[in-house]
């Protein structure tokens, strides 16, 4: 089946491209998110007649997406789970825990906006991605642990330069308070 994009996808095309995907595909996901239209001479018409629309709505889109990624850069997130002592999860962290997590920490995401392709099944700090815009990612990183000072903890140990700066700065403050 062919279709026209109306917005950027991921590993498709950009906006404007006709496309050919697998039916299901534009059936069950493009054309009820309203991401493609079915390509035929009216929709190719209508499509054209709204480009202007469309692209002004994207950028704007776009450049909020930016927005919020400057504010979210360098974002770090714990996720407390019950675990085994070999490191292993007494379940998985899925995408949904590390929205929610992100939510707590004051940002508005989605489920389907974390890019998790497997769950997490172990403790550690892991790198992942949110994708605000399909033009637009920031990198997040989580923390799953037993506690929240293992949490601290493995935050310290996955940032050496800034232990050894606050170590810096401990050392240069004790001997200006014996002066």
């Amino acid at each position: 089946m062919e279709v026209i994009l109306l917005e950027r996808i991921e590993k498709l095309g950009q906006m404007g491209d006709t496309v050919k995907v697998k039916p299901g595909f534009a059936r069950n996901f493009l054309l009820p998110q309203k991401k493609a239209l079915r390509n035929t001479k009216e929709n190719q018409s209508r499509f054209e007649a709204q480009r202007a629309q469309l692209e002004a709505q994207n950028l704007k889109r776009r450049e909020e997406a930016q927005a919020i990624a400057a504010k979210m850069d360098g974002l770090a997130v714990a996720i407390i789970r019950q675990a085994g002592e070999g490191g292993m999860l007494y379940g998985s962290v899925s995408g949904r825990d590390v929205a929610d997590a992100v939510i707590e920490a004051g940002y508005t995401v989605e489920r389907r906006q974390v890019a998790l392709d497997n769950p997490i099944k172990s403790l550690g700090v892991y790198s992942l991605k949110l994708s605000l815009h399909p033009e637009v990612a920031v990198q997040v990183r989580v923390t799953v642990a037993r506690s929240q000072e293992e949490a601290d903890r493995a935050s310290r140990q996955q940032a050496p330069a800034v232990v050894a700066e606050t170590a810096e700065a401990e050392t240069t403050d004790a001997p200006a308070a014996e002066e």
